[in-house]
């Protein structure tokens, strides 16, 4: 029969009429006399028992008889092309949430803590650090100096036309221009969103609304902090509001298949749940997903030399170190720089360069010297070290400006997604199976 299907177009197609009236059949079997489903399942055996002999012509007149036995018998269904097209992607629908379930994960990153393997969301200009500065009262010069600096970087940026502008975008860069239509503060309302895609957003300047149409996704920021966009600062018309270059965040692929057959290995990029990690700024940020590169393994003791190499269970991690080939391969005279590969730093050495994650927040508080040593372990009860539990330790590659378990140590195996697959947007160098 196999064969015959594959050889014969006929074959095939009173198949599919078969299979199309049994269904019909199937589905209005409650609702229909005994006198209507008899002549209509005859039709159906002798279609099937003409497919079994293979004879052309018995075929298609047993095919023809079907359909009007069918059409004689069956209750017709209203809107039949409405149904056909809604059951179709209910089932593209179900197929895809599979998927995402199982198999591919959709995720996109927020932060730059991965840079320069997958990148985040960066801006320019970028006011948010300055919200951070304000917040811990700092002194009023530092708050200018920063200012200044990111309003004369707004001043520069200058908008791309034509093509310019349209391989910017396929490289994931959009721009975002608002001016003050009339005398007043800016309010923002809420964003209008499609699935992952932001549709749109008003903002109202003196009472007069403007639609944002489609505009960027800004990580874990908002328009307002990377724009320096506050309640009580009054805008006259003409004024540039908001006036950036946004680079969107890597969209890529989570294989969420292979840790269900193997446990996940070190320097693997995985994807990970932040709920049950103890530390006050998890907490306040609430149940999020980060990437990170895992470091240490179950029961490992890890330790940060001031020669910015990992050392785990006393043995010192280098270039040669599968899947630590970028991020020690750096120049060990040249000062660790943001977004760049530096390492791995841990307190002494973050103070030497005036480094810290956000303004006056340690870098590594669990790491403050070489001579340190964590163990990664994990206890359901922690009071009484019961429950053992698998538990991994992550740090990003953008060791200057990464908030990994240097900050909070080590987090449960089960709340692993899965492991860093494809990148699929935007078109860059890092497209594809490339990042590791």
């Amino acid at each position: 029969m196999i064969l015959r299907w594959f050889m014969s177009k006929t074959v095939r197609e009173a198949m599919t009429v078969h299979k199309h009236y049994r269904r019909l059949l199937a589905a209005q079997r409650d609702l229909l006399a005994p006198s209507a489903i008899a002549p209509v399942q005859v039709k159906l055996d002798e279609l099937q028992a003409a497919i079994q002999s293979g004879t052309k012509g018995q075929i298609n007149i047993k095919a023809e008889e079907l359909q009007f036995a069918a059409e004689k018998w069956l209750k017709p269904y209203p809107n039949t092309a409405w149904r056909e097209n809604v059951e179709v992607l209910l089932v593209a629908l179900a197929v895809a949430m599979g998927i995402r379930t199982f198999f591919l994960q959709p995720f996109k990153i927020p932060t730059g803590s991965m840079q320069p393997t997958l990148f985040g969301v960066t801006s320019t200009p970028d006011f948010n650090p300055i919200f951070y500065l304000q917040g811990e009262n700092a002194d009023p010069a530092t708050i200018r100096k920063a200012y200044d600096r990111q309003l004369q970087a707004q001043k520069n940026l200058e908008f791309p036309t034509g093509w310019d502008r349209v391989r910017d975008w396929f490289e994931g860069i959009s721009y975002l221009h608002v001016v003050a239509p009339a005398d007043g503060s800016a309010v923002f309302g809420p964003m209008h969103k499609f699935l992952i895609f932001n549709i749109s957003q008003t903002v109202s300047i003196g009472g007069v609304p403007q639609t944002m149409w489609f505009p960027p996704d800004y990580g874990e920021s908002e328009v307002s902090r990377r724009g320096f966009v506050v309640p009580e600062r009054v805008y006259h018309k003409g004024d540039d509001v908001i006036k950036m270059r946004v680079h969107a965040g890597d969209h890529l692929f989570v294989d969420r298949v292979t840790y269900n057959f193997r446990k996940p290995e070190r320097g693997e990029i995985a994807v990970f749940e932040t709920k049950d990690i103890q530390n006050p700024q998890m907490e306040r940020a609430g149940d999020q997903f980060y990437i990170k590169r895992l470091v240490a393994l179950p029961g490992e003791r890890v330790q940060i030399g001031d020669d910015r190499h990992l050392r785990i269970n006393g043995e010192r991690l280098d270039a040669s170190t599968p899947h630590f080939e970028n991020v020690y391969g750096f120049d060990p005279k040249k000062a660790p720089h943001d977004s760049e590969y530096s390492g791995h730093l841990n307190d002494t050495v973050a103070e030497k360069y005036g480094l810290t994650i956000k303004p006056y927040i340690q870098l590594a508080p669990l790491f403050p010297d070489e001579q340190t040593t964590f163990t990664n372990q994990l206890f359901e009860n922690p009071l009484t070290e019961e429950g053992k539990l698998d538990s991994y330790m992550v740090m990003g590659d953008n060791t200057c400006n990464s908030f990994d378990s240097r900050a909070w140590g080590p987090f449960p195996a089960r709340n692993i997604i899965g492991k860093s697959f494809f990148v699929y947007w935007p078109l860059s160098s890092r497209f594809g199976w490339g990042n590791r």
